[in-house]
């Protein structure tokens, strides 16, 4: 095989040859074919390739550049979720002390109205005891009264006697005419 100088050198050499003849190695001439062709990708695609890779750098940064900005705004975003959750915490926090306190003030109240309403059903059950005592007592007087009156009745009846009526009815004249004579 030959060296790589020995396959350039003929190549380099082309203008000044006295004549072009074919060559029929096969690994030369594929390698003469590759770097004829690597030489002309190179210089005819070292733009292509350049423009590629400036591309897709511009491509890369710009997507580097949309995801920092996504982050920055997502990251805005979760700060001010917080401070939104932070603020629902505390209004959370002052319903439900609210709550707790009305709820107590209307338990309070509650109680209140219901020893309001105790006194008031004491006092009457008081007022209706004291009214059925005087209505009892004076059904008792009446009563007492009736019987003293009936007791008073028969024992006048027993003692009064024939003379004894007689001489009431003389001591009422006595004092009728001593009235009279008064008077006159």
């Amino acid at each position: 095989m030959r060296s790589i100088s020995e396959i350039i050198t003929p190549s380099l050499l082309w203008p000044f040859a006295a004549g072009i003849s074919l060559n029929t190695n096969i690994f030369e001439i594929n390698l003469i074919n590759l770097i004829l062709v690597l030489g002309i990708l190179f210089y005819y695609g070292k733009g292509v390739l350049i423009n590629f890779l400036e591309n897709r750098e511009r491509a890369i940064s710009n997507t580097i550049q949309d995801a920092e900005e996504r982050q920055a705004e997502a990251t805005e975003k979760l700060q001010r979720a917080c401070i939104r959750l932070k603020q629902a915490e505390i209004k959370a926090d002052e319903i439900r002390i609210s709550g707790l306190t009305q709820m107590d003030k209307e338990r309070r109240d509650l109680v209140d109205a219901a020893d309001k309403d105790l006194n008031g059903l004491e006092d009457s059950k008081n007022y209706a005891i004291r009214f059925e005592k005087q209505r009892a007592i004076e059904q008792v007087r009446q009563q007492v009264s009736r019987l003293a009156s009936e007791r008073a009745l028969e024992s006048l009846n027993r003692r009064l006697t024939n003379e004894l009526h007689l001489q009431v009815i003389d001591y009422h004249i006595g004092l009728l005419r001593a009235m009279a004579n008064k008077s006159i």
